[in-house]
């Protein structure tokens, strides 16, 4: 069919010469009659003709023959309100192209609305969306504070397929597009992040986003889901992929011909979907059929559904994004980009604090109390833990005349008893502007909101007990909570885990807040023997396979999994046990014994030790031990960074000697542990109290510039100190500059892959020149340029123990180059050095093609 141009044909006749293709693609109907009823082409007569026709077809046929019926005008305005509501006939848009339709003048001031089913679903998702995202959830479910300010951007790495980085993203609006894909058949953005480091706040910014039309998407439907809702449904519950998406989110309204679902199932791509903590679904699968589920009509388990919809089964072509905790592993074949979340770079940090406090005596308080302690910033990288401590301090410090946090080193424990005390105080004391107390006093406060924090500790542990982390209204009440409790801010109510009319389900404001109430009910309990405060221990110490399901049963076509329950992760189980620790510490013996019998508290505190002191023993004894370059060598398991953690917040120095003494292997590897900068205070506190010389590989984790700053007091024992892939920038180098070169015992340097400039090249060259001992630095994939490079060339030209230097992926160029070749000249120990991929031509090759003619050493180039 040739083209029919609108000046060469009347609206009208173009009506009939295309009445064939209008009638079969023309799908919303009641949006083209509302219109020509506003104005006045048709009237109530014309409409209930219309709507007395029984199919769908007819109704076209008889519309468009009342169309004509009407005139030209009338024809005119019907196809251009094809041409406005683009959405609603997106089948349309390819035939108006076809006629070469352009509206006349007069046809543009016509008045046009949108009343199609799809539109309308757009904006009131739009409209809910922006209601529920607007706000960030604060205490007591009395206060709100806008997202947009107070949300601060985190360091968002991109990740391949080899968990190997591929940069950073620089603002969340870049997610959905396709820099950093590695697999474009994949269905999944998986985001991966430890528990509080803003996962849920990440996603939470993203809809809001959409709803405001600044994320870069065409998708006009957004489906949230909080995966820990599908844990809710019973084992025989069956319901179709149109309730999944409508029941809890929000259903169309006026769409008595299911138009929108048929829109979603023709067009997949105009759906975004998230998925919020894939690691909290407490499903037991073997429950089910987890039998594929290909059609969107079959009603399934919604865990059926879900697992359809990750795998592509459902839906091919939407956008998903996922969340879990790191360590969740995922089969690399349905992610399509892999972002991890490494918490807040000092830069974050501080725009966090200008935007948390509009004071600038505040700001100034906070941030000399951060400078002063590098552990409380480490802890501070973690959003959920700075929230917390940035909280308590203004509400601690409007209630009392002066309040500052401890000048002693902060531990999780600490941050949950401060936040337990603001919970517990606002129940107990007059509105702050009322009155200002001179001085505080945690243990009365604490006493004195004694019953409903048992209440809660007991409604924790048994939700921690079964691997749930939503309560009903009915357990609430068995646990003696009142209405009064509710508002305290230990819960919240969560509507979007239960559809019907009944009592709605609650949540524990974060899930370490259910762990930290949970050990606080194990201390409290004086009914059960004081030996169940180690029941977690027992189950963490359990080996558990490392499992990828349920992505096999989709793949695989498996219809039986091999593990009774895949996707129970034990994290919360470790928090537990670590808050357990920090409870029954000497540090918190004080306040313990306002709230349970001293002798009880004793002997949970003997028992406790105990334990601690033959499980570190046997953890150590069964470590994987082996011979290497004339160093014994211990690579570490994660579960002892669990370890390690507890003891800290333990604070037991006991323990900790014993620890370091039983380290008998002089070289730990502790790469790809998920090693956070908070952790390097608890490997410090052990490390201290180790009077032998040692070597620590720490690549491959997130310990950042915060991590060094804890790591300080160790680097007068360490011999070999790699920290490779690990977000250091040149103020870390700084420190370690300082240190080593102070006490000239390091042999092996490694900082590949880091944010190293020429300023942090500079003091490395430093380090080359006063330790003698040094024999292998590695610094490839930094930031090191010709100026860099010559820094570095001229101090390895004086070295006479070096033998390996690794430079690849940097931008020393020619310069550097020639620099190198100075270097090489009669090196007498010099026998690795790669160069690769640093910008160097032939003219900077030559230069070193010239000096190893007078290089006897060098045995591996490249």
């Amino acid at each position: 069919m040739g083209q029919i141009e609108e000046a060469k044909l009347s609206c009208l006749n173009i009506l009939t010469y295309h009445r064939e293709l209008l009638v079969s693609r023309l799908k919303s109907i009641q949006c083209i009659v509302d219109n020509l009823l506003a104005c006045g082409f048709f009237c109530e007569e014309d409409a209930e003709i219309i709507q007395r026709t029984v199919t769908k077809t007819d109704q076209v046929r008889r519309i468009l023959e009342l169309v004509q019926c009407k005139g030209e005008e009338a024809c005119t305005y019907f196809i251009y309100i094809i041409y406005k509501v683009c959405d609603a006939y997106i089948d349309l848009q390819p035939w108006l192209k076809e006629i070469n339709y352009n509206p006349s003048e007069d046809m543009t001031v016509m008045k046009v609305v949108n009343t199609d089913p799809i539109s309308r679903f757009y904006e009131k998702l739009r409209h809910e969306m922006s209601r529920d995202t607007s706000f960030i959830m604060s205490y007591g479910q009395r206060e709100e504070t806008r997202l947009e300010d107070l949300y601060t951007d985190t360091v968002m790495e991109l990740l391949n397929d080899s968990n190997e980085s591929m940069g950073f993203l620089e603002d969340l609006d870049q997610l959905l597009g396709e820099h950093a894909v590695f697999n474009p058949q994949g269905e999944i953005i998986y985001i991966q992040g430890d528990a509080g480091v803003g996962k849920s706040i990440l996603l939470q910014k993203l809809q809001n986003l959409w709803t405001k039309k600044e994320l870069r998407t065409d998708a006009i439907f957004f489906f949230r889901f909080r995966c820990r809702m599908f844990s809710t449904f019973k084992d025989t519950e069956q319901i179709s992929l149109r309730d999944l998406l409508f029941k809890y989110n929000c259903y169309p309204d006026h769409d008595p011909d299911n138009e929108v679902f048929d829109y979603i199932l023709r067009f997949p791509e105009k759906v975004i979907f998230t998925f919020d903590g894939y690691d909290e679904i407490q499903e037991d699968v073997d429950m089910i059929n987890v039998a594929e589920v290909a059609s969107p009509e079959d009603r399934a388990h919604p865990l059926q559904l879900l697992l359809s919809l990750l795998c592509g089964k459902l839906l091919k072509g939407s956008q998903k994004v996922l969340t879990a905790r790191t360590g969740v592993e995922i089969q690399s074949r349905v992610i399509r980009k892999k972002v991890a979340l490494r918490g807040f770079s000092p830069a974050h940090l501080k725009t966090y604090i200008n935007l948390h406090f509009k004071e600038q005596e505040y700001r100034e308080l906070v941030s000399v109390q951060l400078d002063a302690s590098p552990h409380l910033c480490g802890l501070c990288s973690i959003p959920l833990f700075c929230w917390i401590i940035f909280k308590s301090f203004r509400h601690l410090h409007t209630m009392h005349d002066s309040f500052e946090l401890p000048e002693t080193c902060i531990t999780l424990t600490d941050i949950f008893l401060l936040l337990s005390e603001v919970f517990l105080s606002r129940s107990a004391s007059p509105a702050p502007s009322l009155v200002k107390k001179r001085t505080r006093c945690p243990s009365e406060t604490f006493k004195a909101g004694l019953k409903p924090l048992t209440a809660f500790a007991k409604l924790a542990l048994q939700g921690i007990e079964r691997g749930s982390f939503i309560c009903s209204q009915e357990e609430i009440t068995a646990c003696g909570l009142t209405v009064e409790d509710l508002p305290l801010g230990f819960l919240r109510a969560v509507c979007e885990y239960d559809a019907s009319e009944s009592p709605g389900a609650f949540e524990f404001l974060h899930m370490t807040l259910q762990c930290f109430l949970a050990a606080f009910a194990l201390v409290l309990d004086e009914q059960v023997a004081a030996s169940s405060i180690l029941k977690f221990f027992t189950e963490c110490s359990r080996k558990r396979e490392r499992s990828c399901l349920p992505f096999n049963f989709c793949i695989c076509g498996s219809s039986k999994p091999n593990e009774k329950k895949p996707f129970t992760t034990n994290e919360h189980l470790h928090f537990t046990n670590l808050f357990l620790c920090g409870l029954l510490s000497k540090a918190h013996t004080n306040l313990m014994e306002h709230l349970i019998s001293p002798v009880l508290l004793k002997k949970k505190q003997v028992l406790l030790k105990s334990y601690l002191s033959t499980s570190v023993k046997s953890h150590l004894q069964g470590l994987p031990q082996h011979k290497g370059d004339k160093r014994q060598k211990v690579h570490v398991l994660p579960n002892f960074l669990w370890i390690l953690r507890c003891i800290f917040e333990t604070g037991s120095k006991d323990i900790a000697q014993m620890t370091a003494k039983g380290i008998t292997a002089d070289f730990i590897k502790l790469g790809h542990c998920n090693v956070y900068s908070g952790d390097c205070t608890a490997l410090n506190f052990v490390l201290q109290h180790r009077r032998k010389l040692l070597g620590l590989d720490m690549d491959n984790n997130n310990i950042s510039d915060f991590g060094i700053k804890q790591l300080r007091p160790s680097f007068c024992k360490m011999t070999v100190v790699r920290f490779c892939v690990n977000h250091l920038s040149d103020s870390s180098i700084e420190i370690l500059a300082e240190e080593l070169c102070k006490h000239k015992v390091v042999e092996i340097l490694g900082l590949y892959s880091n944010h190293i400039t020429d300023d942090g090249a500079k003091l490395v060259a430093q380090i080359i020149e006063e330790c003698p001992k040094l024999k292998v630095v590695k610094l490839g994939k930094n930031k090191i340029t010709s100026v860099g490079g010559k820094y570095l060339a001229s101090a390895i030209q004086k070295s006479k123990s070096i033998f390996d230097v690794g430079m690849w992926g940097n931008t020393i160029g020619d310069e550097g180059a020639e620099a190198f070749a100075e270097a090489l000249r009669h090196h007498p120990s010099l026998t690795n050095l790669s160069l690769s991929a640093n910008g160097i031509t032939s003219k900077g090759g030559k230069s070193l093609a010239e000096a190893l003619k007078q290089n006897s050493c060098l045995r591996i180039f490249w």
